[in-house]
């Protein structure tokens, strides 16, 4: 099996339900997400993506993200939008566009750092 990572960011702000008092507050974050794809096969070009392709679906992902509130986000509207969250966002919006490119590729994990030393990863069930 291969691995591909590609780090990126993107910045917003989010407000937390139930969880300790300092979170509750409207706040955002400079998040940091890496994003690691799996398969089993090259393809000729002897890769499994180019860095390149999947950059691009990447970075539409985080335009949708970069510069908003969270919480009103259609994705989030009835669930805390928790570095969980984000990285299960990422994963499941991701894996729409690379089944549509090559349904050998999946997303294999994404961690959503909401500083420099706080991240939730997030590792997809395997079909």
């Amino acid at each position: 099996m291969f691995e591909l990572t590609v780090k990126t960011h993107f910045a917003a702000a989010h407000q937390l339900k139930m969880v300790a008092e300092k979170c509750e507050n409207l706040h955002g974050h400079n998040w940091k997400i890496d994003v690691t794809v799996a398969g089993n096969e090259l393809n000729e070009a002897g890769v499994i993506i180019d860095f390149g392709e999947l950059k691009i679906f990447i970075e539409e992902i985080m335009n949708e993200l970069d510069h908003k509130f969270l919480n009103e986000l259609e994705f989030f509207k009835d669930g805390n939008p928790s570095s969980e969250n984000v990285a299960v966002h990422i994963a499941q919006r991701l894996q729409k566009s690379l089944d549509k490119h090559s349904p050998a590729i999946r997303v294999a994990s994404i961690a959503a750092w909401e500083s420099d030393n706080a991240c939730a990863k997030y590792f997809p069930p395997v079909k």
